[in-house]
């Protein structure tokens, strides 16, 4: 391996925390060095030598110049962002990226159509893939909501808060708990109201669409929620009563204006500390 070509794939690694085999391949091929071999045998060489650590199957972190693999740091949301190709960062994964989440987490969620055998675990991190809403599959409409941030100077694709608000709503066991969730979501100063409106009603399920129109009819005044807002969500509600959380044996009360059985801790916000 020539000199220029040592130094052009350093540079690689250096700009690149974590990359993928075919990346990694496409950088060879630039190079003018676009043998399948050749890929193989130079990952081979600096995974042995300990200039990356190979975290799975063609995925690889690179280790900084003079760190052990074993005790290198991890990038989590760029690992996220890679552990497939259309891997994108959700539910308490998105508030943590968007800097928004009331604690951190060593749960990692990510959507994708991909099926892996296992989760991933890497230095004290759970990486959990989750399979997307079969609404917005039969719709062909999974990009929705879906925001392209730069991290480290790469690209990750996150879900954005106006369609984090829904999913966690719509699926709270990815979101650490209602407490969590909700101090997480009223940490939030704005959201484009219309758009949370567009992706409850996407999803097409009334029991999320009714805790949404709870959530923002309890932050009307934060949000600048109006009327007009929670009335298209009223049109879509349950016909019966249903809980707000499917199979909780917490105590709930009735919200006559949601159809909604609501954990007494939510209503309460019994979490509060007392003054």
């Amino acid at each position: 391996m020539f000199k220029g070509l040592t130094m052009s794939i350093q540079d690689f690694f250096a700009t690149r925390p974590v990359f993928t085999h075919e990346e990694f391949a496409g950088f060879l091929e630039a190079e003018e060095l676009r043998s399948a071999r050749a890929t193989e045998s130079t990952l081979a060489y600096y995974t042995k030598t300990g200039r990356i650590l190979r975290v799975r199957r063609e995925l690889y972190v690179s280790v900084p110049p003079g760190v052990k693999p074993d005790t290198c740091p991890v990038d989590p949301y760029l690992l996220t962002a890679k552990i497939t190709d259309d891997a994108v960062l959700s539910y308490h994964t998105a508030l943590e990226f968007h800097g928004k989440a009331y604690s951190v987490h060593n749960k990692f969620w990510y959507l994708t159509k991909q099926h892996l055998s296992r989760p991933l675990k890497l230095k004290g991190y759970d990486f959990h893939r989750v399979s997307y809403p079969k609404a917005l599959l039969s719709k062909s409409m999974e990009a929705f909501g879906v925001d392209a941030l730069e991290r480290s100077g790469l690209n990750v694709r996150v879900t954005s808060l106006e369609r984090t608000l829904v999913d966690l709503l719509d699926k709270p066991k990815y979101g650490g708990g209602w407490e969590e969730i909700w101090r997480s979501l009223e940490s939030v100063e704005f959201f484009d109201l219309d758009k949370v409106i567009e992706y409850s009603l996407m999803l097409g399920n009334a029991t999320t669409t009714a805790k949404v129109g709870f959530f923002l009819e309890q932050r009307r005044n934060a949000l600048m929620v109006e009327e007009k807002h929670l009335d298209i969500l009223r049109k879509h509600l349950p016909k019966s009563p249903h809980y707000m959380e499917r199979n909780s044996k917490k105590p709930g009360r009735y919200v006559a204006g949601w159809n909604l059985i609501v954990p007494v801790d939510v209503l309460e916000r019994t979490w509060q500390e007392v003054v």
